[in-house]
């Protein structure tokens, strides 16, 4: 599908923010009709409020149409996998109006130069296999399969990935 040059105005907000709230609540409903539950992993506001992370959603003629966020990792959270300065992504997320346009694209790429600006090497994230959108998305922005960590790292249907930032 090509992608359409929509005029994408990227903003850092905080997890709280009432569109962030919004966006969230419409990716935990994906993640219901996928798999039975909402993302029950550890999230809390401060994970993504500078300087531990980073919320960004992106919006198109005013309307948040894309979000997503990261936060800091510490090796001692999972220290087979993860490593100190690591960056978390989590809640990437499209409004279904708006798919097919390389929204997730650009916001990707804005994470990740903005991650690896506050400093972080890497970023991890993990995802699940029936989000298979996902998984094409990080593999063909140049990330690799990443031995699975965190709270899902004992499901099934957890896949992680990885990809170096500098």
């Amino acid at each position: 599908m090509a992608e359409l040059q929509d005029t994408l105005e990227i903003r850092a907000v905080g997890y709280d923010h009432p569109d962030a709230v919004a966006m969230v609540a419409a990716v935990q409903q994906v993640y219901t009709e996928r798999y039975g539950g909402g993302d029950s992993s550890p999230v809390a506001v401060a994970d993504f409020t500078p300087p531990e992370g980073l919320f960004l959603i992106g919006y198109v003629d005013g309307v948040a149409a894309v979000c997503g966020g990261w936060r800091f990792r510490r090796a001692e959270q999972d220290p087979d996998v993860l490593r100190d300065g690591d960056v978390e992504l989590k809640r990437m997320y499209v409004i279904d109006a708006m798919r097919g346009r390389g929204l997730a694209r650009r916001m990707l790429a804005e994470l990740e130069d903005r991650a690896a600006a506050a400093g972080s090497p890497r970023m991890v994230l993990e995802t699940g296999v029936r989000q298979p959108e996902a998984i094409e998305l990080y593999r063909s922005a140049g990330y690799s399969v990443l031995p699975k960590f965190g709270y899902y790292r004992d499901f099934p249907t957890s896949r992680c990935f990885s990809k170096p930032l500098i």
